[in-house]
């Protein structure tokens, strides 16, 4: 099969981190890619080395999502090229960690434009090819946190992962009968630079947990493959996600709130697993 001829991949934020790490999956079955990401420089750099090691093509599109019409101009481009979306994932996204009386407005705003609108739209743009050509998956990048009912100084973002999930398993059941397929990654915290600038750093859940970067992004992509309606990969992970549904929830809330407490210790370095991370 020639490059052309492979199947294509649109990930966004994926640059770094998670997003990166997925791209590296998709490189190595030779599917090629459609990286978009804020930072046009990084982008070109990794997508340079991407396609250096694997021989696939990529595409780049150096995109703010947070800023009105950002998906019109990822759709446009890819339509402008004619590159067909075979696969879509849905992996940018923003965390919070703050009282939420005290929190930018602005800042919460952009929050629920990426995890949210973003996801949302971009899922609604690909979609309709996918059906008509009976054949199409959808990874949504949600987060362990969905599973749980509500996370002091962060109700926001513990929100937003929770949408995430329940449109994903929306989706994924009103698609059953369908060769297309969407699965919400569900990972536990990953030491990358996505806490480090989001305050979850200095955090009791980002120092008692750490998961793998690239397994995790590798379990993500199985799953995905398989048809999966959700993963949430590594047998801790499960039991925290299992016991987050379990009655009465007030516990849960409340294990939570130690987890989310803010530590008076430096926080938590960025330990860099494979390959240069950031989510």
């Amino acid at each position: 099969m020639t490059n052309e001829q492979a199947k294509t991949a649109l990930i966004t934020g994926a640059s770094g981190g998670l997003g990166l790490e997925l791209c590296h999956c998709f490189a190595q079955d030779g599917i090629n890619l459609v990286m978009v990401a804020r930072d046009d420089i990084e982008l070109n750099n990794v997508a340079k080395r991407i396609e250096k090691k694997h021989g696939i093509n990529i595409t780049i599109i150096a995109c703010d999502l947070t800023k009105p019409n950002a998906v019109d101009t990822v759709f446009n481009q890819v339509n402008a090229q004619g590159i067909h979306i075979d696969y879509l994932v849905n992996n940018a996204g923003i965390g919070l960690h703050d009282a939420f009386a005290q929190s930018n407005s602005e800042d919460n705003q952009r929050m629920l434009q990426l995890n949210v609108a973003v996801l949302t739209e971009l899922s609604q743009r690909f979609m309709p090819a996918m059906l008509q050509r009976n054949d199409g998956r959808i990874l949504n990048v949600a987060s362990l946190v969905a599973y749980q009912p509500g996370g002091a100084q962060a109700a926001l973002y513990y929100a937003s992962k929770n949408f995430v999930l329940s449109f994903s398993r929306g989706l994924a059941n009103e698609l059953r009968d369908s060769d297309v397929s969407v699965t919400a990654l569900c990972p536990g915290p990953m030491h990358t630079n996505f806490q480090a600038h989001n305050n979850f750093s200095h955090t009791r859940l980002y120092r008692l947990f750490n998961n793998n970067l690239h397994k995790t992004a590798r379990a993500g992509y199985k799953a995905m493959q398989k048809g999966k309606m959700t993963i949430v990969p590594g047998l801790i992970n499960k039991l925290l996600a299992f016991s987050g549904e379990l009655p009465p929830r007030r516990i849960a809330l409340e294990i939570n709130r130690w987890l989310l407490v803010t530590s008076n210790k430096a926080p938590v370095p960025v330990k860099v697993h494979n390959r240069e991370v950031e989510q």
